[in-house]
This record gives structure tokens, sequence and C-alpha cells, in this order.
């Protein structure tokens, strides 16, 4: 037995603990001062009262946290409590009889080594304090106090058992959270994965489906259109709305197939970004960087820092009036950032959202960036270009798209 089952037995309030082992530390703390008061009464001198008073309120402060908070100043406790319980039976022997509910706090407080020899010496001062009384020392006087030391120590060591059964039906009844905690992280895991199928359905069955009818019917328009000069301007905007319709119909099919956006299907993500990057345009220019060495990310992290890429450089190509533009991805061991830059106009980013000119679609990818546990800060300054910075914290990652691997 360990001085860890002070915990429920000591003075101070243990509310964590069962009402078994609430109901044992509150009737041995009941035992006590029904003894000290039972040894006071009748014929008590003076010096028996003060030391008594002293001693009931030395036990009374085992319940406060400062005594409690260290094994050191426990063991103090008990060595100041047992000092003035001796000091009263020298001075009235009936005041004895409080050893028994000190025998307990003995076994329960220090190791076996140390507690069952002070279980001895408390019953030899039993008994030498009973010697002092009328008829001397007699066999029931030794019998006695001997007999109430075996009692307080199969007592105390039949409550370490208690309190290690309680222990173990605690740690049973946190597993069982856990194991609650985990299926309820699987059936929301199962949902997400159902909603994305039913989205995929819904893409196919919808937007598929018209983008196909879209190119179909511009095809047509551009087979209907007859020879001349007269019709090219048309039969060319005909065949950039076949081609953009066709590009989004081929960017929705695969999105049915893997919810994966195209740029990422046959690329790594630091690929997909160069590529974005190259395609904007001569003016402004873009350069793409890499810093540290890749790993894979799960699919919704790398499709949201695709789709913020696109975003912020099709609003410096819109908006900046940038001459340059820089995307920077970097892998770091506890997060992965990304930040794109411009030397543009700049603007106010309090103003514009005050005024609620705020890019809708910044707004709904920093959404889509807290998601992931993720943040989007936008900085700028009238004149001073603008920077988008997104960071995803790889164990928020984890827990956000369920398995924290690559594609």
């Amino acid at each position: 037995m360990t001085s860890t089952a002070y915990t429920a037995v000591g003075p101070g309030p243990s509310p964590d603990h069962p009402p078994t082992l609430r109901m044992l530390r509150f009737t041995l703390h009941a035992m006590f001062y029904a003894l000290l008061a039972a040894g006071l009464s009748g014929g008590a001198q003076p010096a028996d009262l003060v030391v008594g008073v002293l001693l009931g309120l030395a036990y009374a402060a085992g319940g406060l946290a400062a005594v409690r908070s260290s094994r050191t100043r426990l063991w103090l406790w008990l060595a100041l409590v047992t000092g003035l319980w001796v000091a009263l039976a020298a001075l009235n022997p009936a005041a004895g009889y409080v050893a028994f509910p000190l025998f307990l706090l003995h076994l329960h407080l220090l190791p076996p080594h140390w507690s069952l020899p002070a279980v001895a010496a408390l019953t030899a001062v039993v008994v030498a304090a009973q010697s002092t009384t009328t008829g001397g020392l007699t066999s029931a006087k030794v019998v006695g106090p001997c007999v109430g030391a075996v009692v307080a120590v199969l007592t105390a060591y039949g409550y370490a058992a208690l309190y290690r059964e309680s222990t173990v039906r605690q740690r049973l009844i946190d597993d069982l959270v856990r194991t609650r905690d985990r299926l309820a992280d699987s059936q929301r895991e199962a949902g997400r994965l159902a909603e994305r199928q039913r989205l995929a359905r819904e893409i196919h069955d919808t937007l598929a489906q018209g983008l196909s009818s879209i190119v179909l019917l511009a095809r047509s328009a551009e087979s209907a259109l007859p020879p001349g000069t007269g019709s090219g301007a048309a039969r060319e905007r005909i065949r950039e709305m076949g081609a953009t319709a066709a590009d989004n119909l081929a960017e929705a099919r695969r999105f049915v197939a893997a919810l994966t956006p195209p740029p990422l299907e046959d690329a790594t993500l630091p690929e997909a970004l160069r590529r974005v990057a190259a395609a904007l345009g001569p003016v402004p220019r873009a350069e793409f960087r890499l810093d540290g060495e890749a790993y894979p990310l799960p699919v919704e992290a790398e499709v949201a820092l695709l789709r913020l890429t696109q975003e912020a450089l099709a609003n410096v190509q819109r908006h900046a009036g940038a001459r340059r533009a820089t995307v920077t991805l970097c892998y770091l061991d506890d997060q992965v950032t990304l930040d794109v830059y411009d030397d543009g106009r700049g603007f106010d980013p309090d103003a514009a959202s005050t005024a609620g000119r705020a890019r809708f679609g910044l707004h709904g990818m920093r959404e889509r960036i807290a998601e992931l546990g993720g943040a989007l800060t936008i900085e700028s300054a009238p004149g001073e270009g603008t920077a988008v910075a997104a960071a995803l914290p790889l164990a928020a990652l984890t827990s956000a798209a369920g398995t924290g691997g690559g594609r």
C-alpha cells in the first residue's frame, strides 16, 4: 500500500472520488474527533484541554492545500499530529484511544516499511499511557491496544484494495468515454465522406451535364455559322465559349472522380502552383518559389492552397496594376505556409472591408483555410503592394482532414 491512497482519506475534500471512498474518509475524521472529545470529557485538566484543542486544530490543518502540496509537508503534518497526541496521552491516558484513527493515517500516509513500525510505536505509547492508570499494567491493557492495531492494519489494507478497485473502475470508465468520442469522430468522418459523395453526384447530374450541353451547343453554333469574313469574330467567341465550357466540364468530371482539381491530378502541389504562376502572363510576371522539402498533404489542403493561389493571382491581374508577383510555398516541420505578394498599388484592407468592397473570393478562401485549422491574413497599404499569407498547421490538418496523408 502506498501513500497515494491518502488523496481519498486525508482531511481535505476529495470530490473526484466515489461516494464509498468519501464516506470512508468522513467516517475516519468523525472517529478522530469523537474519540478526542471522549478522551477530553470528564475530569480533563486545563493543560489537557489546551493540548487537545491544538491537536484538533493541527488535524484540521491537514485539509489545507498548503499542507497537502508535497509529501514532505504531509509527513511534517503527520509528525506534528502524532507529537501532540503523544503529549496528550501522557497528560490524559483516556486520549490514548485516539490512536485508532492515527493508526489508519500512518498506514495510508507512510510506505509499509515505515507505517508498520509506526503503528507498533503508537501501540506502545497507548500501552505505556494505560499503565499509568489505576491498577497498573494488566493483560487487558496490553491486548486491547494490540487488537486495535491489528484491526487498523486489516482495515487499512482492505481500504487500499477498495481504492485500487475504484481506480481500475474509473480507468475503465475513462476508456469507455474515449471510445465513445472516437466513435463519434468516426461517425462525423463518415458523414463528411457521405456528403462529398452526394456533392459528386449532384455535380455529375447537374453541373457536368449542363456544361456538356454548352459544349455541344457551341460546336453546333460554330458549324452553323456561314463562311465569310463577317462571321470570324463570332466564330472566335463561340470557339472560346466552347473551350471554356470544355475545360470546366473536364474539371467537373475529375471532381466527380476524385474530388481533386485537374491541375493536381498529374502533378504535385509545387508543380501545380508553378504552372499557375507561369500561366499568369507577361504582365504581371509571376515567379514561384519553393522553400523546404515537399511532403504529401491531405487532398483538402492541396486543393485549398491551389485555389488560394489562383484567386490571389486573379486579383493581382485584375486589380493590383502590378508588374511582378511572387508565390512562395514553404514546407516547415509543423506547418505549411503559402505567400502571394505583388508590387501593385495596394489598398487599405480595413477601409475596403468597411466600404463593402472586400474580395468575396478571398473571403471564401479565408473560411476554407479556417475549416482546415489554418489562418489567412492579408497585408496591404496604398502604394506598397499586397501580401496574402496562409498557414496550415500539420496537427490541425491531421484532425480536419482525417488522415493527414497525401492523395
